[in-house]
């Protein structure tokens, strides 16, 4: 029999996702539990496993189209035998997002009303967990069948309510399956009841953009924005549209630090370690955010709180075959500098080799980011929001130098840090700056400063 497999609510606010690769086609037989698909949400890039045996019949949504939450991904002929057991339904009442399925939350179900969805608490799932496939990758398997109240909606109607300084719990859904939609925040503005005194976190409305046809002109080439390349672009547009971003240059002499390192590669390499800058520039910057804590924080924007974090996971922002990566460096302030070097190239590594897990590429609290040698003079990096601030190092090089009155030729690199203004201070920033260039232009204080 013709088996039916809905998009499953794979995570907290998440009500679609972007379909990336799928490892199967028409006409395939599948096994029970074997990956069938690639999808990216704002949270992550899962795999979807196949819940039935049989052979794939119909696939509804092709790579680089958005799939909606309850909507039919795949239909399956089910081996013979396959699925007579199939549990009843849950009865939890409607599940989360639209159409989902009942029970083992892959069967059809009838779609609840827009009215009686509004006014029914929304169910949501527990956080997915995470197992290892056979490629390296995180396969996230969620029950769908717990519930809690919620608002159904995409990121970018959120976005839009909170720009209008709407309550978006208040807007009566009009999209299928409760879900509320850009039309019917814009429709509760028009009718004048939007919240003038709830101004959007980070500062009065922003007008919403319209979008921009491009027409075409002589011979080119249009490539779909998506994947990682469409996320990048979302977060930088989204970093700059909230985070007030300022930007302070200060100039680094390395001489000492390169001396040390030099010293210091021989012993490394004893160790398997291959030793560059980065991991002194880690260790710097963490003693500096422990001295400047309000460059180690984020804001909560649901409670209007400044969230001072007292642990150091220090983003490192590269360059990776798919598009900009940032890796995670957990409990930076624990490790030595050898430790940093191999973890951070153990993380590169892993980018390279398409098997990072989301742990490795979530929840850092300050980024540092660089380009090595391409690194130029001076950048005005984009924050990592939701972030505070965002270092960027420059390339080293031999450039002439005043020292006691005598020109002389040092080893010379440019420290650029963008900081929101929101949450600190010019002042902070450059005294952060200051503290990291003590450090690394004399590397015995650095080594103090360990723990």
């Amino acid at each position: 029999m013709a088996f039916n497999f809905y998009m499953p609510d794979i995570g907290e606010g998440v009500v679609e996702g972007e379909i990336v690769t799928w490892k199967v086609k028409e006409g395939d037989h599948v096994k029970l539990d074997q990956p069938l698909v690639e999808v990216m949400t704002d949270k992550a890039t899962v795999e979807l496993p196949s819940p039935r045996a049989g052979k794939i019949v119909k696939i509804h949504f092709q790579d680089g189209q958005i799939c909606p939450v309850g909507q039919i991904l795949v239909v399956i002929e089910e081996d013979a035998g396959a699925g007579k057991a199939a549990p009843a339904a849950a009865a939890h009442g409607p599940a989360a997002g639209p159409a989902t399925p009942a029970g083992n939350g892959h069967g059809p179900r009838p779609a609840p009303t827009a009215a009686a969805t509004a006014a029914a608490p929304r169910p949501l799932p527990p956080a997915p967990t995470a197992t290892p496939s056979a490629g390296g990758a995180a396969i996230q398997v969620v029950d769908i069948t717990a519930s809690r109240q919620r608002v159904l909606a995409t990121p970018a109607t959120r976005r839009l309510a909170r720009q209008l300084g709407i309550e978006i719990g208040r807007v009566p859904p009009t999209g299928p399956h409760g879900r509320v939609t850009t039309q019917d925040v814009r429709g509760y503005q028009s009718n004048g009841s939007s919240l003038p005194a709830q101004a959007p976190a980070g500062g009065p409305p922003r007008p919403v953009a319209t979008p921009i046809a491009i027409a075409r002109g002589g011979e080119e080439e249009r490539i779909p924005l998506r994947g990682i390349r469409k996320r990048i672009a979302e977060s930088m547009a989204r970093s700059k549209q909230t985070a007030a971003h300022f930007t302070y240059v200060e100039e680094i002499d390395m001489t000492e630090l390169v001396a040390v390192r030099e010293r210091a590669k021989g012993r490394a390499a004893e160790r398997g370690v291959k030793l560059n800058y980065l991991p002194f520039i880690v260790k710097a910057a963490v003693s500096g955010l422990k001295k400047w804590p309000q460059l180690n924080a984020s804001l909560d924007e649901t409670t209007q709180e400044i969230v001072r974090k007292k642990y150091y996971h220090i983003g490192i922002a590269a360059q990776a075959p798919a598009g900009l990566t940032v890796t995670v460096v957990r409990d930076a302030d624990r490790r030595s500098i050898f430790d940093l070097s191999k973890e951070i190239d153990r993380l590169a590594e892993a980018v390279r080799g398409n098997t990072a897990t989301r742990d490795e590429l979530t929840g850092s609290t300050f980024t540092i980011t660089s380009l090595g040698k391409l690194g130029g003079l001076h950048a005005t990096p984009i924050i990592n929001f939701p972030e505070v601030a965002i270092l960027g190092v420059h390339k080293i090089e031999e450039r002439p130098a005043v020292r006691h009155g005598q020109i002389v030729i040092r080893q010379l690199m440019n420290l650029s840090i963008s900081v929101d203004h929101r949450l600190a201070d010019g002042w902070d920033g450059a005294m952060f700056v200051q503290d990291i260039k003590a450090l690394l232009e004399d590397p015995t204080t650095m080594f103090m400063e360990m723990v």
